[in-house]
């Protein structure tokens, strides 16, 4: 795999957003370079070339953007999972805790078959939160959740240890 250590160059520091105290990290200066986007999805994608993966599920909205090219890479399907009332057709449903509160993720219901190996996209892993919810839909769907694979991951707040006993890929990792 191919060193991806200068993407770091392409993702932007914004201290005290949304908030004061947090260092949000923007990607928008690496969608925005085609050479660090291809290296990016090649990076996402690399950990698991040996994995059969049946269909790759992006999280809204960012992991879409990661998600799309990786699936057509693999000749796989692409799946979104959105929040809650986007999707107009029937869904499954799973709410998952945020740091006050919960929130809802969907899916439709015939996006994964029984059997699916279905690889998991998302820009960011945090609190883990997200990702666990979206694997516990895959699985409700009766899929496997081959892995997971993200382009940061924020290690401080813990959100791996969410995904135990799973495949868990990160491109950067931040502490």
């Amino acid at each position: 795999m191919a060193d991806t250590s200068a993407l770091r160059e392409f993702v932007r520091d914004i201290p005290d957003w949304p908030k004061p105290g947090i260092v949000f990290r923007d990607i928008t200066p690496l969608l925005a370079a085609p050479d660090a986007f291809a290296l990016t999805v090649d990076a996402l994608a690399a950990p698991f070339a040996d994995v059969q993966i049946d269909k790759v599920v992006g999280i809204e909205a960012r992991g879409f953007v990661f998600a799309a090219p990786l699936a057509y890479r693999r000749g796989a399907g692409f799946i979104p999972v959105r929040k809650a009332g986007k999707l107009p057709w029937a869904i499954e449903r799973e709410e998952y805790a945020l740091e006050y509160g919960t929130d809802l993720l969907e899916v439709h219901r015939d996006a994964v078959l029984p059997g699916e190996h279905v690889l998991v996209v998302d820009d960011v892993i945090a609190t883990g939160g997200t990702a666990a919810a979206t694997a516990r839909l895959v699985e409700r769907l009766g899929g496997t959740v081959a892995g997971f694979t993200f382009l940061l991951e924020l290690a401080g707040l813990g959100g791996r240890a969410k995904l135990e006993g799973h495949r868990v890929h990160a491109v950067l990792r931040y502490e």
